[in-house]
């Protein structure tokens, strides 16, 4: 049965990026996805997005592009459009936070909300609020929050078709994301130069400072820093790497460029907290290490995995399809038929 369906992006990039902004592409492949099975979508985004959908906007370009814009007034203006339009569709699914939350209340149309992270605890009353009125969605399991309750964990969803398997890589390492010491960007050029390895890093510079005094010293010829990275460059650098590097010093909710990597057939050695155990099956796709020690034992062993059998199971677990086909499933159950 077709829907008529909302899905609210955030205002911060364009969706889909152009380069980093994963909210926004979840919202994206969701959005193409939802119009490819047949349901009438309009998305809620920065004016200059791409979609077959009908897209409804307030702003030309999100204020992490334009700086001459106040976030807090764009995106009360963003929300507000959608919520003064609620009664035109049968669902709205929120990509958008705790925000739009403090609408739900005050309309008749069901909101489901994807929880792509939590920025701080400060933010955890707005969510318990709405704990019983509204339906949460969790990326991973290991992203639930004890105080709410959750309809389902529904995986991220990546257009495989986006990514080219590679059995032949070259020789270099490669960290894939933000500069940012979350992300663990100096204890990957710790692990290549212990292995004597080449390192390609690429990704936006979040930690000024950071990539300042610990990454940028450390660049030469076997430590290379690309900047960031669209869609083209991104498939290539990802699928010529021997392996991604992901050694995160925070329990992060997902990481695309994990299931990415593993969809191009390219392991990931990857710190074993949050999402990654959910992510990577050790010693098959990858590996899960507690530091940079067992990291480089891990490089080791990067011959041992198959690459086939890494980008069968990651686009069996991740792809744009499953993950729509498992958010429509949820809609019908909201609205019980």
């Amino acid at each position: 049965m077709s829907l008529k369906i909302a899905v609210l992006s955030t205002v911060a990039w364009r969706t889909p990026p152009r380069h980093y902004g994963p909210w926004e592409q979840m919202a994206s492949n969701l959005t193409e996805r939802l119009v490819k099975a047949g349901h009438e979508v309009t998305l809620f985004a920065t004016g200059d997005s791409l979609t077959k959908a009908k897209l409804d906007s307030v702003i030309e370009s999100g204020y992490e592009e334009n700086r001459n814009q106040d976030a807090k007034v764009i995106e009360c203006l963003h929300i507000s459009n959608l919520m003064e339009k609620s009664n035109q569709f049968d669902i709205i699914h929120n990509h958008f936070d705790f925000l739009p939350l403090s609408f739900s209340a005050l309309i008749k149309t069901p909101v489901i909300t994807t929880i792509h992270g939590f920025s701080s605890e400060k933010i955890i009353p707005v969510y318990q609020k709405y704990n019983k009125s509204s339906s949460y969605v969790s990326i991973s399991d290991a992203n639930r929050h004890p105080n709410l309750n959750y309809l389902a964990t529904v995986y991220n969803g990546i257009e495989t078709d986006e990514f080219q398997f590679n059995h032949t890589p070259a020789d270099y390492l490669l960290f894939f994301g933000r500069i940012h010491p979350d992300k663990g960007t100096a204890e990957a050029i710790e692990i290549a130069r212990q292995c004597g390895r080449k390192l390609i890093i690429a990704g936006i510079i979040q930690d000024e400072a950071y990539y300042r005094e610990r990454i940028q010293p450390q660049l030469d010829e076997n430590i290379v820093f690309t900047g960031s990275a669209g869609p083209e460059e991104r498939n290539k650098l990802l699928s010529n790497a021997s392996a991604l590097l992901h050694p995160i010093n925070f329990d992060e909710p997902f990481g695309l460029s994990v299931a990415e990597a593993m969809i191009c057939g390219t392991p990931v050695i990857a710190f074993n907290r949050g999402s990654m155990p959910e992510l990577i099956q050790s010693g098959k796709t990858g590996f899960l290490v507690q530091d940079t020690h067992e990291a480089v034992e891990a490089v080791k062993e990067l011959p041992n995995i198959n690459r086939q059998y890494c980008s069968d199971w990651a686009i069996g677990k991740f792809s744009a399809k499953k993950m729509a086909d498992d958010y429509v499933a949820l809609y019908h159950k909201i609205l019980n038929f």
